[in-house]
């Protein structure tokens, strides 16, 4: 049986979650647009994830659009009591599976209500405000007008906490300026690194971070790299790559996403995983070179 507790636990909010928490944005079709393959198939993986122990999943309302939060909904709710969700919002998809920037006090607005009702919701417990930038990457400037308007929504009772995605620390300091903020959501793994003094300085500050692509932006000198250790560890290179954000930093908190129940538990099986101190250092190394990622798709 997978004991995912052996990672800890960290505070989102005024909550305390599991560190191995679950993102649905693979439940939805191709390209994270339309209906999944098999639907029974999404329904099973997001109770298995709960049975697991998971109490933090990461969803929005433009996955699919709409089809992970219905997932969600069907599968879980009545929600169990220590079930932590968190969606965002700034984005909406258009009919050609696009990402397109929904920032407007309008969009914003009617996002946060949408995501209320799909999941079945009075409150969401994390709002995260999206700043498209670059598609991959955060790129400066101001969030203050988008930042006030969720400010408000969450003063109405709607969100309980706010947090940040695709962001630079600039925006972060901006952001905290106007109200407090949870947690930061960036792409960061073993080989993509930016965001290292980032990660230390909202530890101290007690404020969570949650990386997405945990395989994303590695070159094949990087992954040939990977799954060597991984090989000696006898594990799968995405178990490694997320024990070892899992010792990075306390702070850090896991979604990886999956539509299978075979991956889910080997993904969850890797808070048990251990890295001695000389596989540590060989995945630090890794970092050197780094490549832009090409998912092709916004978290």
């Amino acid at each position: 049986m997978i004991d995912i507790s052996k990672a800890g636990t960290f505070k989102l909010g005024d909550r305390v979650v599991k560190r191995m928490g679950y993102g649905a944005m693979q439940l939805a079709g191709k390209r994270v647009f339309g209906p999944p393959k098999d639907h029974a198939g999404a329904v099973a993986v997001l109770r298995e994830a709960v049975a697991s122990g998971v109490n933090h999943i990461d969803t929005s309302d433009y996955y699919g659009p709409y089809v992970t939060n219905e997932l969600i909904r069907e599968a879980l709710h009545p929600y169990p009591d220590d079930l932590v969700i968190v969606t965002k919002i700034g984005a909406r998809r258009g009919d050609d599976a696009s990402w397109i920037p929904a920032m407007s006090p309008a969009e914003l607005e009617s996002a946060v209500h949408d995501n209320l009702n799909r999941l079945g919701l009075q409150a969401i417990e994390v709002v995260n405000l999206r700043i498209m930038g670059k598609v991959h990457g955060p790129a400066e400037g101001s969030i203050e007008a988008p930042l006030t308007v969720l400010a408000e929504l969450q003063r109405q009772g709607l969100a309980r906490h706010i947090g940040l995605s695709n962001v630079t620390p600039t925006q972060i300091a901006e952001g905290r300026r106007i109200c407090d903020i949870v947690c930061v959501q960036n792409m960061y793994n073993v080989a993509h690194r930016q965001d290292d003094a980032l990660i230390d300085d909202l530890a101290r500050d007690g404020i969570a971070y949650v990386p997405f692509f945990p395989l994303g932006g590695f070159t094949p000198l990087q992954s040939t790299a990977l799954t060597e250790v991984a090989k000696g560890l006898g594990a799968t290179p995405m178990q490694v790559a997320l024990a070892w954000l899992l010792r990075r930093a306390p702070n850090i908190l896991l979604i990886p996403g999956t539509s299978s129940i075979g991956h889910l538990g080997e993904n969850l099986a890797a808070a048990d995983l251990e890295l001695p101190r000389e596989t540590a250092a060989a995945l630090d190394r890794i970092a050197s070179g780094l490549a832009q990622p090409d998912a092709g798709l916004a978290q």
